[in-house]
């Protein structure tokens, strides 16, 4: 269990589109995210939003490039760059190994320009990511991609791979996956670099994107509470997971849409900070940043995203 931190005041912000899935800050303090339509919306400081461009695939987990680009990954699709001013568009990474991305999640960048992102199915799109999660195949995983356009797996066999960020230092990179509900390191520097450890396990929620915070700690968007049917469904026989997805989606198992967030001690891998309630516009949270002393949050259940003060450590 986690501790049960209190609720917060939620301001939201409207949008022109539904499903903001991520949500990232650049340098001159504009926020950015992707509608379920394919369109990419800047919010300013007042609250105003500005569709700059569009991606082909769905937009889902982004960070601002060393060169002020939209790193962006899209599903079905891969890795693209947009340009901030114009919305034009590059592809970076369409393939692995021959294979084409199904299911890019998300991306963060290093100071040498290495690229790393995670594909949480190379089954499953987006759009049918619920087949991903009852069918727990473990086929997720983390890749680079080096300054001369290399691509190379760095950690494989990962149960839905999902939100990725460094640590402030530098010296890793932590993972969340979704199905297997833990977040891990992969080091980058160090005695343990190009290795995988444990950071924080057995969650009573299925963790989403993550951001690193001000302070250093791991800030992680939780979906949902653990769902029970999927959870009894993980080791039984495929046969029968195959058969819950094909079921018409109001027979399937739902998702409970409540606002929660936890800040993790990068070191310890504890829960120290956080926000859960409920509330009737908002909820399935997905991303999250902060900006200017406010935690902001994003879904796949709503048009709109929101914020709220930062909720501080606990002693």
């Amino acid at each position: 269990p986690l501790p049960e931190f209190g609720p917060a005041q939620l301001t939201l912000v409207a949008l022109p589109g539904d499903q903001p899935e991520d949500i990232v800050v650049d340098a001159d303090g504009a926020l950015w995210t992707g509608l379920v339509d394919g369109r990419v919306v800047r919010i300013d400081g007042d609250g105003r939003t500005t569709v700059v461009g569009r991606t082909t695939g769905r937009p889902l987990g982004m960070t601002v490039a060393r060169d002020g680009r939209l790193l962006i990954c899209t599903s079905p699709g891969g890795l693209v760059a947009m340009n901030r001013d114009s919305g034009e568009t590059e592809v970076l990474v369409e393939s692995v190994n021959g294979r084409r991305l199904q299911f890019c999640s998300n991306v963060v960048e290093s100071p040498d320009g290495t690229i790393y992102f995670t594909e949480s199915t190379a089954k499953f799109t987006f759009a049918h990511f619920k087949g991903a999660i009852f069918e727990a195949r473990g086929d997720g995983g983390l890749f680079r991609r080096d300054p001369d356009g290399t691509v190379s797996p760095v950690a494989e066999g990962l149960y839905f791979a999902n939100g990725l960020t460094p640590t402030i230092d530098g010296s890793a990179l932590v993972f969340a996956e979704t199905q297997a509900r833990r977040l891990s390191k992969y080091w980058l520097r160090g005695p343990q670099a190009g290795t995988v450890t444990r950071l924080a396990e057995h969650l009573p929620g299925m963790p989403d994107n993550l951001s690193t915070g001000a302070g250093g700690l791991i800030w992680c968007a939780m979906v949902s509470p653990v769902n029970a049917a999927a959870d009894w469904l993980a080791p039984r026989s495929p046969a029968l997971r195959r058969l819950l997805w094909r079921l018409p989606d109001r027979l399937q198992p739902q998702i409970t849409p409540l606002v929660w967030a936890v800040a993790f001690d990068p070191d310890t891998g504890a829960a120290v900070a956080g926000v859960k309630l409920e509330h009737p516009d908002f909820g399935l949270v997905t991303g999250l940043v902060e900006h200017a002393g406010r935690l902001w949050l994003a879904t796949i259940g709503y048009p709109a995203v929101a914020h709220c003060a930062v909720p501080q450590k606990s002693q």
